[in-house]
């Protein structure tokens, strides 16, 4: 009996150890260091753990992964917490694991509704891609949105693989790569047991793979006729510690006009620089806004800097992350606000309820959303504005583009994240808003990575971080919406919608028909 117990004990052991090796795989797959291959096959050892396991044993299986998958990815949010959020490295700790915990229960939920699946004789092959694309559908709304690292992003440089974004948006790649695991872990099953090869699952997914590529290439080899724009962006790196400081003040101005003055080689430039670059009120300061309204007119180029703004509504103010636009003439020609906020960055969600609950964010008091997605006119076109993590968030791009954008911006402040992934995972994601629209995405940001992506996904350019830059590029401008632009998340909502079929049908009760005898 003792025995018996010690070898259950080792088999279950051996599953979680299957179960963190997945997870381990999975986020090693995204930057840095960005090993895109191995989220092929990160998923393998995971169903090699499930396999014949209870639906309740595979969640904890799943969950497993998805704790060991996201604490990986998003080490880096201790930088944030304890740096410049100023909490105890013990609470830092509590907050980044909470966060992993509540990441890992898609994948958990995701291998109980699998494992209750093949229960009802329907295999890996329909259930797994399926739920998966529909947990990251889900996880991207939930709660305000969390979609970052979703399983496509991994293959952000693959650029014939991921050129599909345009009909499916990143949730396609998400189900190839998925669809992928499962053929990869059924042919290495039939090859440890001796089975019959899945030559039919083998077909199916080289017959995607070519179609996709197919696509691809063909994307890729088609002219962009749109019309050329000289951009620069500028990046400061302005010290997090000291970007509210009023005694910077004048240091980051004079900064940001001396890189510009260097960086512009001709007029009709447009000049990008990050969120906040302007870290006050560029309504209220009058002497600072004389001075950018000049550079402006002096190149004879729109800028366009980030600055906090604010509106007066019925007596009250509303603070706003706004980026301005600013003229070759020299006017303030166009605001675009925020929409969508960082929670307990920006602002505090149920604040009435958590009064005890800092900002993590220096400076002013809490953020309002914008309250549309209004592009912003220059002569070669309309800009959409992505400030900060907005460009995880493909319907933000999609409401710009329908509303007449030829070309994303997104400006941010990525010196939170230290010296760490983070910046890299978060130009990985932006690649994708500029293929689903078929638009080119400008990135300034404050410390790196700064860079010039254009409508098909090649990054153009990209800067060091923690490091004085700018970088110059000709873009040409998109010329109309895509199949995603104007439809949006069809595909994700189809394998939504199969995947509630088959979680209804898995919790269907096994009927018996009783033959009567006459």
């Amino acid at each position: 009996m003792r025995k018996t117990k010690i070898d259950l004990g080792r088999k279950a052991a051996g599953r979680y150890l299957l179960a963190l090796l997945s997870g381990g795989m999975l986020a090693l797959s995204f930057p840095e260091p960005g090993i895109s291959a191995l989220a092929w096959i990160a998923f393998v050892p995971l169903f090699l753990a499930a396999a014949g396991a209870s639906p309740a044993a595979g969640f904890r299986l799943g969950f497993t992964a998805g704790c060991a998958a996201y604490a990986g990815i998003l080490y880096w949010l201790n930088i944030v917490m304890t740096t410049y959020g100023k909490l105890p490295a013990a609470a830092s700790a509590a907050l980044y694991l909470a966060l992993a915990g509540y990441l890992a229960l898609y994948p958990g939920v995701v291998i109980w509704l699998a494992r209750r699946c093949e229960s009802k004789r329907i295999g890996l092959l329909i259930s797994f891609p399926l739920f998966w694309v529909a947990g990251e559908l889900i996880r991207s709304y939930l709660l305000t949105g969390f979609p970052w690292a979703n399983l496509g992003y991994s293959q952000y440089r693959t650029l014939p693989l991921i050129q599909i974004s345009d009909l499916t948006g990143v949730y396609g790649v998400s189900f190839l790569v998925a669809f992928a695991n499962v053929v990869f872990y059924r042919i290495w099953v039939s090859m440890r047991h001796r089975e019959r090869y899945p030559a039919t699952a083998l077909l199916l997914l080289l017959l995607l793979i070519a179609a996709t590529m197919g696509y691809g290439v063909l994307a890729l080899s088609r002219p962009e006729k749109g019309p050329l724009q000289q951009v620069l962006t500028v990046q400061g790196n302005i010290r997090q510690e000291h970007k509210w400081d009023p005694a910077f003040q004048a240091s980051t101005v004079a900064t940001y006009e001396r890189l510009t003055h260097k960086g512009v080689e001709s007029p009709g430039t447009l000049v990008v620089w990050p969120e906040s670059a302007l870290p006050f009120f560029l309504q209220s300061e009058p002497a600072y806004a004389a001075r950018v309204k000049a550079l402006a007119a002096d190149l004879k180029s729109y800028l366009l800097t980030g600055s906090p703004a604010y509106d007066k509504e019925g007596g009250e103010l509303r603070y706003l992350n706004s980026a301005f636009l600013i003229s070759p003439a020299g006017a303030v020609t166009g605001r675009s606000d925020k929409l969508h906020l960082v929670p307990f960055g920006e602002y505090v969600p149920l604040s009435s309820l958590l009064p005890f609950v800092n900002k993590l964010v220096q400076g002013i008091g809490d953020f309002s959303p914008g309250k549309a997605a209004v592009p912003l006119d220059t002569a070669n076109g309309k800009i959409g504005v992505l400030v900060c993590f907005e460009g995880i968030f493909p319907e933000v791009s999609r409401a710009y583009v329908r509303s007449g954008a030829t070309m994303l911006v997104n400006i941010t402040n990525d010196a939170w994240f230290g010296r760490s992934s983070a910046p890299y995972q978060h130009l990985s994601m932006t690649v994708f808003r500029a293929v689903e629209n078929r638009v080119p995405l400008v990135r300034a940001a404050n410390t790196g990575i700064s860079s010039v992506i254009d409508g098909k996904g090649h990054i153009r350019g990209m800067t060091q971080i923690f490091e004085e830059a700018t970088l110059s590029a000709q873009v040409r401008i998109g010329t109309g919406g895509t199949f995603y632009s104007r439809y949006g998340d069809i595909f994700a909502l189809f394998c939504l919608a199969a995947s509630i079929a088959l979680g209804a049908e898995s919790f269907k009760k096994k009927t018996f028909r009783v033959k009567r005898h006459l």
